[in-house]
């Protein structure tokens, strides 16, 4: 841009620019100027202003400083002339307030241009930089997006949008998700601008099902078999006949030309991961493609190695519990076990039911702490107790001798666990509480209310009170349950132990309809293992 009020100059300058292959545009005084610069695109600002010193409206100092002043236009290299302000006191000033060099007239052509090289020249390097770091900071937040992601679509949301924001075009991903089960497509449109996006402002994302083949189909096509990253250039149609299905474009068909595909795999044998953008983006910045797509590679790794780490635990415990509830006549019985939502630890909360002399023993309870010992010291506690039972002891005498178990064993262990002795017959329970949850009744009438009585949790070596005894009439429901079902934070337990038991009232009569009730009401986005023990006395 060439700011000069006296035409026959400006023209002068004009010329010479543009026989040295620049294209300019020319103002005749500030406000003009600066209406240009405000004006025009991001992508369409001019790279330097040349200006004259003394403007009809304002100084070329003041232009110079509004321009430095604006983020939009602060690297715009300004070239200050003038045929009058030529002391150094006005060169050091012009300087000071944000030129980049001064000449004074009469000025060579040679002169101006080489002065506008050098000027570009900074400029051009300083915004390269500035774009260098834009990206590197992009790729970083882009990485740490997919390391956070939990499952696979939101591993493949976070790939789609961090391609879109790096390398600012619409951007395809393609993955399979950790458990090897499911296809995921997430496709997101161009980020605003020609560059990256400030973290936290990403395109949005849509999610597609793709056909269960399209990944061997892209594989087959870039990588094969092999591991690292590899990048093919498709044409459009043949990127639409891969990725669409007809008369369904599967929110991939997001790109107006040739498509860049890339396909990442850091192990043999594992499914590849998929990445596409604009072809055109690749001219710059093909090298950080593929180290986002190899870092989304090693973020898939990581959550399929997590994902079967946390299938590893789930099966180890389940083999802590029960395999199967005892069927006996005048008993319904329904067990839920939910283990923590994304959790590759195992707790030790536990359930069991056995069959005794002295009757029906239900019991519940719950390890302190989340670890492979809490479960291994839950399945030592559930055997004893198994054992105990089937001597005949009332449950009094089993929790003091699980209790004289525990500290003898497991020291500065402590397990809760709540007991509940059904008679034959089912009119009568007895009820010995080791610092549990209390036992909810519900009666045929359809009230409730919780049978409180307890002593000390297991691992204190302490006596326990006797069992309390409870007549329950016939089409009672007792429902035993760990802490994980009714513990929220910042929730005052009793609050959510009256809520409970006010949704028992109106839950079904059906047992099993009544567990689902439960969890659909309390159990989803825990982070506390769960289990649930209904008995419908009739």
């Amino acid at each position: 841009m060439v700011l000069d009020d006296n035409d026959t100059k400006r023209y002068i300058i004009s010329s010479w620019l543009r026989r040295a292959g620049h294209t300019v545009v020319e103002a005749a005084d500030g406000t003009e100027g600066l209406a240009l610069l405000a004006a025009a695109a991001d992508g369409e600002l001019p790279e330097l202003a040349v200006v004259d010193v003394r403007l009809p409206d304002m100084s070329g100092f003041e232009v110079c400083e509004q321009i430095k002043a604006d983020p939009r236009t602060a690297s715009l290299p300004v070239i200050h002339i003038s045929a009058t302000a030529i002391e150094v006191s006005d060169r050091a000033q012009g300087l000071h307030r944000g030129a980049d060099a001064y000449l004074t007239e009469p000025i060579a052509p040679d002169e101006l241009l080489a002065t506008v090289t050098a000027a570009l020249r900074y400029a051009r390097a300083r915004r390269r930089a500035e774009r260098l770091a834009a990206r590197v900071a992009a790729l970083n937040s882009s990485t740490l997006a997919v390391y956070a992601a939990r499952d696979g679509r939101a591993f493949t949301e976070a790939a789609a949008a961090g391609a879109a924001t790096l390398m600012g075009s619409p951007a395809v991903a393609v993955a399979l998700s950790p458990d090897n089960r499911l296809l995921h497509l997430a496709s997101a449109e161009r980020a605003p601008g020609h560059g990256p996006v400030p973290a936290g402002d990403a395109p949005p994302v849509r999610m597609s099902a793709p056909e269960p083949r399209l990944l061997d189909l892209l594989a087959g096509r870039v990588l094969g078999d092999g591991t690292g990253t590899a990048t093919a250039i498709l044409p459009a149609a043949e990127w639409r006949a891969l990725v669409c299905r007809e008369g369904d474009a599967a929110g991939a068909d997001v790109f107006p030309g040739e498509v860049a595909l890339i396909l990442a795999r850091t192990k043999k044998g594992r499914p590849p991961f998929a990445l596409a953008v604009d072809a055109e983006t690749l001219v710059d910045d093909r090298e950080l493609l593929s180290q986002l797509a190899q870092a989304c590679a090693l973020a898939l790794e990581a959550l399929r190695s997590r994902s079967e780490e946390h299938a590893l635990v789930l099966t180890l415990q389940r083999t802590f519990l029960p395999d199967r509830l005892p069927e006996l006549p005048g008993v319904d019985l329904a067990v839920r076990y939910e283990p923590a939502a994304d959790d590759s630890e195992i707790g030790g909360d536990f359930y069991e039911v056995i069959e005794t002399p002295a009757g029906l023993l239900l019991a519940i309870g719950d390890v302190a702490g989340h670890s492979l010992q809490a479960a291994m010291i839950m399945g030592e506690v559930r055997h004893a107790l198994r054992a105990y039972a089937i001597e005949g002891h009332d449950p009094r005498t089993l929790l003091d001798r699980l209790d004289a178990l525990l500290t003898r064993l497991r020291p500065a262990i402590t397990v809760t666990v709540c007991l509940v002795l059904v008679e034959p017959g089912a009119r009568r329970v007895h009820v010995a509480n080791a610092g549990h949850i209390p036992p909810l009744l519900r009666h045929p009438d359809g009230s409730t209310r919780y049978l409180t009585e307890h002593g000390p949790l297991l691992g204190l070596n302490l006596r326990h009170p006797p069992g309390v005894s409870h007549d329950v009439p016939e089409g009672s429901t007792l429902l035993l349950l760990t802490d994980g079902l009714v513990e929220v934070p910042g929730v005052d337990l009793t609050e959510s132990l009256d809520e409970l038991g006010a949704t028992l009232a109106e839950a079904p009569r059906e047992i099993e309809e009544l567990c689902d009730v439960l969890l659909d009401r309390f159990g989803k986005g825990k982070t506390d293992d769960i289990a649930l023990l209904a008995a419908r006395l009739h």
